[in-house]
């Protein structure tokens, strides 16, 4: 489970559950990615088309591709290296990875654990006081889904705001036997990790 740096926006909160749910998805792979640099250029090749439209995936040259392909170059910088990895990997076997997604939403759900700042709306005499909390959360299907759709921009919603509900619903209100009143605000994640 990978650990992310902490924002500063619900948009950038937004974009690391997307990562995480990305992260899930590689998860569900039925085979190895290329790993050698010359077949991974050779896929995203197949891929984008043109070692132009590789090179501005990468952030290189479409000559520095080309030598990458050929051979004649094999060791890039470690961060070209990650973009190459992270470029294989976002593409690689995309109906396996939306098979585990639907497979999600509809029967198992996922868990997901992050660290976050949460605060609260609660009645007077209680206290509303943010802080910081690590949970790990297991999401029935129905959590899944509209997480994943969330995420798909198939709802109104924003991921972070499907993620503080249902840590709302299922951690702090236990399923409605405690904290009835309690409402959720989530803030500042620091780190998140998903897994179907």
């Amino acid at each position: 489970m990978a650990r992310t740096i902490r924002p500063q926006t619900a948009g950038q909160d937004d974009a690391l559950i997307d990562q995480a749910l990305e992260r899930a998805g590689r998860h569900a792979f039925t085979a190895d990615p290329p790993k050698t640099l010359k077949g991974q250029i050779n896929y995203l090749l197949r891929q984008l088309g043109s070692a132009r439209a590789v090179a501005a995936e990468l952030g290189v040259t479409a000559d520095t591709v080309n030598r990458y392909r050929r051979g004649a170059r094999k060791h890039p910088p470690r961060r070209i290296q990650d973009r190459i990895n992270d470029a294989v990997r976002s593409r690689w076997q995309p109906r396996a990875r939306e098979r585990a997604r639907r497979r999600a939403a509809a029967q198992s759900g996922m868990t997901v654990e992050f660290r976050a700042t949460f605060g609260y709306k609660a009645p007077i005499g209680t206290t509303d006081e943010s802080r910081e909390r690590l949970l790990t959360v297991h999401l029935p299907p129905a959590w899944a889904g509209r997480l994943l759709d969330a995420q798909a921009g198939r709802s109104g919603e924003s991921p972070n705001e499907v993620l503080a509900a249902a840590a709302g619903e299922l951690y702090f209100r236990d399923g409605g036997t405690r904290a009835g009143n309690l409402d959720v605000e989530l803030t500042g994640i620091d780190y998140i990790a998903a897994k179907f």
